[in-house]
């Protein structure tokens, strides 16, 4: 099994910076992908961000030029640096890895518990 912890979330005003945090652990042969989520109040999970094993990097419209995605191999954990944030950044954020548990494994997905942010003055 695979085990997705986030971390970082709080409150922040706006204008403010926040870097969020996705810790990978357990039965871990190679992570293809991470995807950082988020679900505003009463609307819809939407994409952010997301890294591939190759480093290939995309983001959110919403997100660019305000967001950077960056992991570290040695610690499995992915990164989430955001700035510049907006009250409308308010939203439950999820890490989302898509892993795989040996070399011969199906790659699946797994999910985060979730980390608020709020932004707020």
């Amino acid at each position: 099994q695979v085990q997705l912890v986030e971390s970082g979330g709080g409150l922040v005003q706006p204008g403010g910076s926040l870097t969020l945090s996705c810790a990978a652990s357990g039965s871990i042969f190679k992570i293809l992908v991470t995807t950082w989520y988020r679900q505003p109040p009463g609307k819809q999970r939407e994409l952010v961000a997301s890294i591939t094993s190759g480093d290939s990097i995309n983001y959110a419209d919403s997100m660019k030029g305000r967001a950077t995605i960056s992991r570290d191999n040695a610690k499995n954990t992915v990164y989430l640096q955001m700035n510049s944030l907006k009250p409308e950044d308010t939203a439950v954020y999820y890490c989302q890895a898509t892993v795989q548990t040996s070399s011969s494994a199906v790659p699946r997905a797994y999910w985060g518990q979730g980390t608020q942010v709020t932004v707020s003055s």
